[in-house]
């Protein structure tokens, strides 16, 4: 028990420091976001700039996963802040020195899409190292309240540190996020990775090795396999939703509404993440991903019936607070589920699966509502009054219904997903493969990055 506690100790000192660096990359995002949209007036930079936050990362999945099972949870993370670290003092300098241009954001975005595919894995295989089983959807719950935290606080406060500090400072505090993250790794005893080739750990050929590896394992095992198919087609409806959020909003309503209808969404993630901090998350794990999932299809649906703010941000608490509980109960499932020694790879592969879906959206939404949702319905007023009573009247209705299509769509999605037997009979045909308890965490410092 003492040693159990002990990990649990140091998993809240790293998910402390992390909560830090991600609130302040929520600001800084923020503010950059603002700063490129006055400069250019332009939503086709920041719907590149958008893309470029996601493609660097899927690209480098395959060998990012790798690296966290060969270097260790800790050098990984080490790795991942302090390129960011780097990142965030470029471009304070650049903004300091009035030499910032607005193409500078693209490389920066890139490089620190790259890093990302490091952090996002490396985290997910630390807390099965340090906190025992019964504990990880208790955990998983904090890092969503983590994430939904700072997605909530972010434009809050980076609106008013934009007044107070302008963009330079707030890109600063960026940067001591980072450094404090950092410091809460090297506080902290993480057990170090099994020994490895050293002469192997550098090869590409050897890294993609490692990668298919990992696909085969997953590949291996139907239950899992079908559960990562279920995700890529709920991710792809959910690209869909938000990058349309806004637009649908906006169609009727003020910016100001949308900002209500967005922190409203955040917070019903908070709430939800919040709750599977203290209970655990559902007992059965897939029943409660696809019963989640459902309710986010009926949110959706939902939100896209009227154009109202008041039903369309009920919508968003809805839908943001099942998608806090799915994905923490999923990290949870791979958590348990995967061999330690193969973690990093598993969930690199879990998140790459989940964002090329994501990525297409993005890139064929605007496309979608433009050329065929906006001209069937009409672009200000519903010519038909059967689709007036599905989606309600007024501008913007093609967009709602387009949205409601994702709905219906993740709503088949997670039918297929209980028809299948093996995804249904997952944990109770896969053993798991972390055990009761962990090894207690060595208290060295052997496994910082040489």
């Amino acid at each position: 028990m003492t040693e159990s506690r002990s990990g649990l100790r140091a998993y809240l000192t790293v998910w402390a420091g992390q909560f830090l660096s991600l609130l302040g990359s929520g600001l800084s995002g923020f503010a950059l976001g603002v700063y490129v949209y006055r400069l250019t007036g332009s939503a086709t930079t920041l719907g590149v700039i958008f893309a470029l936050g996601l493609l660097p990362s899927i690209l480098a999945a395959p060998f990012a996963g790798s690296l966290v099972d060969r270097w260790g949870t800790r050098r990984a993370l080490l790795v991942s802040n302090a390129g960011n670290m780097a990142i965030t003092l470029v471009l304070a300098v650049l903004l300091y020195t009035h030499t910032f241009q607005v193409w500078h954001v693209f490389p920066i975005v890139a490089v620190s899409s790259l890093v990302a595919a490091l952090e996002v894995p490396a985290f997910g295989a630390l807390a099965p190292q340090l906190v025992a089983k019964e504990q990880l959807g208790r955990v998983n719950g904090l890092r969503m309240f983590a994430v939904a935290a700072s997605q909530v606080l972010a434009p809050v406060t980076a609106g008013f540190l934009l007044l107070a500090i302008q963009i330079q400072g707030i890109i600063l505090v960026d940067f001591v996020s980072f450094l404090v993250a950092i410091l809460t790794l090297l506080a902290v005893p993480i057990p170090a990775p099994p020994p490895t080739d050293e002469a192997a750990t550098t090869g590409e050929l050897r890294l993609w090795a490692d990668f298919t590896e990992g696909w085969r394992y997953i590949a291996g095992r139907p239950g899992l396999l079908g559960l990562l198919v279920f995700l890529a087609s709920v991710n792809f409806s959910a690209g869909f939703i938000d990058l349309l959020i806004t637009p649908l909003v906006l169609s009727f309503a003020s910016p100001g509404s949308l900002g209500t209808v967005l922190t409203l969404g955040g917070i019903g993630m908070v709430v939800t993440s919040v709750a599977v901090s203290v209970r655990g998350g559902p007992r059965r794990r897939v029943r409660g991903i696809l019963g989640f999932s459902l309710v986010m299809a009926a949110a959706t649906v939902l939100g896209a019936a009227r154009p109202d703010v008041v039903l369309v941000a009920v919508a968003a608490f809805i839908f943001m607070g099942a998608l806090g509980v799915a994905i923490s109960t999923n990290q949870t499932i791979w958590q348990t589920k995967v061999e330690q020694r193969l973690m990093g790879r598993a969930i690199s592969i879990v998140n790459m699966v989940s964002q090329v879906p994501q990525l297409v959206a993005y890139t064929v939404a605007g496309l979608a509502v433009d050329r065929v949702f906006a001209p069937l319905v009409g672009r200000d007023r519903v010519r038909s009054p059967a689709l007036a009573t599905l989606v309600g009247n007024g501008p913007g209705r093609g967009i709602a219904l387009l949205m409601m299509v994702m709905g219906v769509l993740i709503a088949l999605s997670v039918a297929v997903a209980a028809a299948n037997p093996r995804l249904r009979g997952l944990e109770d045909e896969l053993p798991d493969a972390v055990p009761e308890t962990v090894a207690p965490p060595v208290p060295t410092t052997a496994t910082a990055p040489r």
